[in-house]
């Protein structure tokens, strides 16, 4: 059961969709939400350290500020229209930090809700993602920039490889899977088989003790790649929410996201909800 959920608040856009999303997430489950709205530090490239005016950089942060205050009173007013449960922080970091803070912050919660990253912001929200997905713990859900309406559930895809996070994906959403009215695993032909239970059959028995009950479906990739065959059945089948496993490596202390994972995050649809 999903009893709280943390969103990473939109720099004063309006309105703000994934705050909006993430709202109707908390009013249909009875759930308290806090939304988390980040005052970055001014970036100032290395080569002009020491040559820009301390005003210019006083600007920037205050441009900063204002633009996550703003963030923050549509947030409350959303949660308040909504009689949602609801209380917000406003933190000072650096992108970096911001990305880390983030993640160790959604530990303590059900479920972690960002927006997909967008050209203007794309270097600050994708690092923000990561630190949610490999940080945290806790399954996160994507919303695109594209959604216009709250959490629907009418048909759910989830896709299924045999792999731990696909499977840690699919527990994780169980939440969301029991109020949904139709649900499709979708396993990709031709993929290397992670652990013999690439068929979708133990899965569909192991979702029906939950009263869960699933159609598994086949797809195959061919010339197109596994990223472009998902979109794509997503966009044929009509679905409203995509559940799958986050993939990444790590480098240093950094994670990376993987291929399939970065593209889907890119060209996403509808809301996806991931796990690692």
């Amino acid at each position: 059961m999903i009893k709280d959920l943390v969103v990473n608040l939109g720099g004063g856009a309006t309105p703000d969709i994934t705050a909006d999303y993430a709202i109707s997430v908390a009013k249909t489950y009875g759930a308290h939400i806090v939304g988390v709205s980040f005052v970055y530090e001014p970036v100032i490239p290395g080569s002009l350290l020491g040559g820009i005016p301390t005003d210019l950089i006083e600007v920037q942060r205050e441009e900063n500020a204002k633009a996550a205050k703003a963030a923050v009173a549509y947030f409350e007013t959303a949660a308040r229209n909504a009689s949602v449960s609801a209380e917000t922080r406003l933190l000072d970091a650096s992108i970096a930090g911001a990305a880390d803070l983030f993640g160790r912050i959604a530990r303590r919660f059900d479920i972690a809700v960002v927006g997909q990253a967008q050209r203007e912001q794309g270097v600050s929200e994708e690092l923000l993602i990561e630190g949610a997905l490999f940080g945290s713990g806790r399954p996160v859900i994507i919303v695109p920039e594209i959604q216009k309406q709250g959490v629907k559930l009418d048909n759910v895809m989830i896709c299924w490889d045999g792999s731990r996070p696909a499977a840690r994906a699919i527990g994780d959403a169980i939440p969301l899977l029991e109020r949904a009215e139709a649900i499709e695993v979708v396993v990709v032909t031709g993929e290397r088989d992670k652990s013999g239970e690439i068929t979708g059959a133990n899965m569909k028995r192991h979702l029906a003790r939950h009263g869960i009950n699933i159609d598994i479906k086949r797809i195959a990739a061919g010339d197109v790649g596994v990223q472009t065959a998902i979109l794509a059945h997503a966009a044929d089948s009509g679905a409203d929410f995509i559940v799958m496993g986050a993939y990444g490596h790590s480098r240093l202390r950094e994670f990376i996201l993987g291929g399939v994972t970065r593209s889907i995050l890119k060209s996403m649809p509808v809301p996806v909800l991931m796990s690692h």
